[in-house]
């Protein structure tokens, strides 16, 4: 495993760094996949909890905060405009009123239902001409990226204390 930086901070540029390639897949994903969902009333930020809630793997705005590492806030206006659509609907909890579930109307089951069928078509459409192989590796380094330590236990990154 190689340990030396990769990356030297005189000569870095933008366009050929891993995190410009990382944000400019990520936006056409995006772009993609909200085109795809126009049809279903959703947004691509939107699906995470609609899957989540599928799942029930998050069944209340704080588990899907955590889960989805989003502030409350945040979090509060996707569940407003997930409502508002008729996506998904917030009740009391029946054992302690102070703790909000959340459940996806039938509607909102139906969108969750056929998400898998257009989040592979999108995929698919973006990843053709990839070999199964080379669709295994990138999802492998990505992981590998992932699984590094997060910023805030990095003692190596450097920072300007001077930096407003």
């Amino acid at each position: 495993m190689n340990s030396e930086p990769l990356y030297d901070p005189a000569t870095i540029q933008l366009e050929t760094s891993l995190g410009y390639y990382l944000a400019k897949a990520r936006n056409v994903l995006v772009v993609r996949t909200d085109q795809a969902l126009k049809p279903l009333g959703l947004t691509s930020s939107q699906i995470g909890v609609m899957l989540m809630l599928a799942s029930g793997r998050a069944r209340t705005p704080l588990e899907l905060s955590r889960e989805m590492a989003y502030d409350s806030g945040s979090m509060t206006r996707m569940l407003d405009r997930l409502e508002k659509k008729g996506f998904v609907n917030r009740t009391r909890s029946e054992a302690d009123r102070r703790i909000v579930e959340l459940s996806l109307t039938e509607r909102g089951r139906d969108a969750a239902g056929r998400l898998p069928v257009i989040g592979a078509a999108v995929l698919n459409e973006q990843l053709r001409g990839f070999s199964r192989a080379e669709l295994d590796l990138l999802t492998g380094m990505l992981a590998r990226i992932i699984g590094n330590t997060p910023m805030e236990d990095c003692a190596t990154c450097p920072v300007d204390e001077d930096f407003p």
